[in-house]
């Protein structure tokens, strides 16, 4: 890696973390595109280099959300319940089935576009009727297992996922974001143990870039700390907002693709 590319790795993770992790996301699910097809990191590394972002870029969040008291509790457990076992199972599938990156854009986009325009809609033209029931903590384990899965085979932070349906569902953003940003950096520091013990089998190929890796991740650390101070003065409403904005951002982004 040149210097320019860390350079442009470090303002990405600022950028990116900045805006994403007072809603709960670490950012990875924007990251992917930026490495693929802007720093030109090749496919099967992709996935561990975005576990390593999430896991040098956590910390920064995380920091602050425990100075307010937010990361402990019911949901943040259950959250990790599912998504830990979750990561080492779709590392296994990344690594002996391989699935192809044009499944995953499809699926991405399939739920994150109509689930944020969703979410959008519903905090700008708020119905009369009386808000939604949270979910159970069984429904809650089960699909943080699917996301779990899914951040395994692809190396995104599941907050970008957990985030909007769990807020959809009318868990509070301020309850959701230090829930699942703890989930993405545990998850993840899991994720990127697996990956490097099964590289040990003789898979060099799924070997992050460390160089890439670390500068992306400073950048969040750097972002995320500064994202996670601004959240408790975002009003609620922006905050629903800014999270249905972003999975629409992600669910176009990856449909573009996907046809093209």
């Amino acid at each position: 890696m040149d210097w320019s590319a860390g350079v442009l790795g470090l303002a990405a993770g600022v950028l990116i973390a900045l805006v994403t992790a007072p809603v709960g996301v670490s950012g990875a699910v924007f990251l992917l595109p930026v490495q693929l097809s802007v720093l030109g990191v090749p496919s099967p590394a992709v996935t561990p280099t975005n576990l390593l972002y999430n896991v040098v870029a956590g910390p920064g969040a995380l920091l602050r959300y425990r100075r307010n008291g937010l990361l402990y509790g019911p949901l943040t457990r259950r959250l990790l319940a599912g998504t830990l076992p979750g990561v080492v199972l779709g590392a296994f599938i990344r690594v002996f089935a391989i699935p192809g990156p044009a499944v995953f854009r499809l699926l991405v986009a399939a739920l994150l576009l109509p689930l944020g325009l969703w979410l959008i809609v519903r905090t700008l033209r708020p119905t009369i009727a009386s808000t939604p029931a949270e979910p159970s903590p069984r429904t809650v384990t089960a699909l943080a297992v699917a996301v779990g899965t899914v951040g395994g085979i692809y190396g995104i932070g599941g907050g970008s996922i957990l985030g909007p349906i769990l807020v959809g569902r009318g868990v509070p953003a301020a309850q959701v974001a230090p829930a699942a940003l703890t989930s993405t950096f545990l998850t993840s520091l899991v994720g990127a143990g697996t990956y490097g013990l099964l590289s040990l089998t003789g898979g060099s190929g799924i070997a992050p870039d460390w160089l890439l890796g670390l500068a992306c991740g400073l950048g969040g650390l750097i972002g995320g700390y500064l994202g996670a101070h601004l959240q408790p003065h975002l009003p609620e409403r922006l905050l629903r907002l800014l999270l249905g904005a972003l999975a629409a951002v992600v669910g176009a982004l990856y449909a573009a693709q996907t046809l093209s």
